[in-house]
């Protein structure tokens, strides 16, 4: 039977080991917290790899701001996999629009292709798309595991309605993952709304950029 899990993003090192230490049952290694995560930097994913044993994904993100990118930053995002690849991490984190708002299903395949057979999980890019049905089996098509989304509110309590519907689409083809603004506070909310599932946050509860053990271990109490 599918239990609930939980991903920590962590956007330092010090957060990687917290989250391992309490409880996590995987890590979203990240930097640049004030733009909502951006792909970190390969020393740091080194020495986190080193000191971690349970699963570490990396996002793969060249800048904040929007989900359509050049050429450039494409290539960029290919040469990032390809560098992560080597350092054994279990999987990365993406996604890839079109100025129109639609999935770019040609270059997120590419990634995907190229990061096999490691998982992928499409970020919250989902939560700017036109069209959640459409991008949610554009999605599927292109290969990706996991969907990591706030339901395309501004935190997970204003999309629960959106999150519950999405799972329900999904039909176990892909896994539904609640994130944004998730804490101990108000993850039973979305539990009694969804199936069992992995649920993300940064467990970060103050003004810094670190994960609070007392807010992961609270977490964990729920699942």
């Amino acid at each position: 039977m599918k239990k609930n899990q939980l991903e920590i993003a962590c956007f330092n090192y010090e957060s990687a080991i917290i989250a391992q230490e309490n409880g996590a049952d995987r890590i979203e290694l990240c930097d640049n917290m004030n733009l909502g995560g951006t792909t970190p930097n390969p020393i740091l994913a080194v020495r986190v790899r080193e000191k971690l044993s349970i699963k570490m994904h990396v996002i793969i993100r060249p800048r904040g701001g929007n989900f359509v990118y050049t050429d450039d930053e494409f290539v960029e995002m290919k040469q990032d996999i390809k560098q992560f690849k080597k350092l054994e991490v279990d999987g990365f984190v993406f996604g890839i629009l079109k100025e129109n708002g639609n999935v770019n299903k040609r270059r997120n395949k590419e990634l995907v292709d190229l990061a096999h057979p490691l998982s992928c999980t499409f970020h919250r890019a989902f939560d700017v798309v036109k069209d959640v049905k459409k991008s949610l089996k554009d999605i599927i098509d292109c290969g990706f595991n996991t969907i990591l989304t706030s339901g395309q509110g501004i935190n997970v309590e204003e999309g629960i309605f959106t999150l519950e519907k999405i799972q329900k689409w999904s039909k176990d083809k892909i896994e539904i993952m609640p994130g944004g603004g998730l804490r101990s506070s108000n993850i039973k909310l979305l539990q009694d709304k969804l199936e069992p599932t992995f649920y993300h946050s940064s467990a970060i509860t103050d003004n810094t950029e670190t994960a609070n053990p007392e807010e992961i271990k609270e977490l964990r109490n729920f699942l």
